[in-house]
């Protein structure tokens, strides 16, 4: 039996993993999803001052609140900036990281600065052209979803905080590095924003060689959402983490 804080990436909410939870919990672990502020039920909170830092204290809290100790975090997408954050600052918390086709940061770079100029650029136009700097949810199709899936995601997506777009992350890579980390690359369709940290994960010089010792690479062949698109595949390989 484990522990697994799950986080959500970006216009999700815990909600996104419903059908991982249950499989887990039946399994006999213990799962937490958290909704990240602004975001699923708690999009009434939406507004410009969320940062990133809110987002670092809402997976902070969570593990305090629940308790959680040798924690399996595992983060979505973006969330790999607030799994990298705290694996930094709570190192002894966590059994293992798992990078979910998640953003892994160099320090002091940005979400966004993973991310083309051309997206880049768009995104933030978009964020400045809202009542509240936020970016607008894209279609999920994009996510390699469909159907009735896509129409589940669809209704439940929400515009995603703005500034936690450009926000920069400080961390020490070698005390991440303790902690062991698994990233899983979703290969059909992928989707293009995460081929950075996909080549990234693979280069022994990456993090100045800290991100090769405790790291492995696993390929789902599924799109980004592997939460809805493969549950089962996921939730056997999470549970291979206990």
């Amino acid at each position: 039996m484990a522990d697994f804080l799950l986080v959500h990436g970006a216009w999700h909410g815990g909600w996104c993993w419903r059908r991982v939870s249950e499989t887990l919990c039946g399994g006999g672990h213990r799962v937490h999803a958290v909704t990240l502020t602004g975001l699923g039920e708690r999009a009434h909170l939406l507004s410009s001052t969320i940062t990133l830092e809110t987002h670092i204290a809402d997976v902070m809290c969570a593990l305090e609140s629940e308790e959680l100790h040798d924690v399996v975090l595992v983060a979505h997408s973006y969330a790999g900036m607030l799994g990298t954050a705290v694996a930094d600052r709570l190192p002894s918390r966590l059994r293992r990281l798992v990078y979910l086709d998640a953003v892994v940061p160099s320090p002091g770079e940005s979400w966004g600065s993973t991310h083309s100029t051309t997206t880049r650029e768009g995104r933030l136009a978009a964020a400045r052209a809202s009542p509240d700097f936020s970016l607008p949810a894209p279609d999920p199709s994009v996510f390699g979803l469909s159907g009735d899936d896509a129409q589940w995601v669809q209704r439940r997506m929400t515009a995603h905080p703005g500034h936690t777009y450009t926000a920069p992350l400080d961390f020490e890579p070698a005390r991440v590095a303790k902690v062991p980390r698994t990233f899983i690359s979703c290969t059909d369709p992928a989707l293009a924003t995460v081929d950075g940290s996909r080549s990234r994960v693979r280069d022994p010089g990456f993090w100045s060689g800290h991100w090769q010792a405790g790291s492995a690479i696993v390929e789902l062949r599924t799109g980004h959402d592997p939460m809805i698109s493969a549950p089962h595949e996921l939730s056997s390989l999470l549970a291979s983490y206990a």
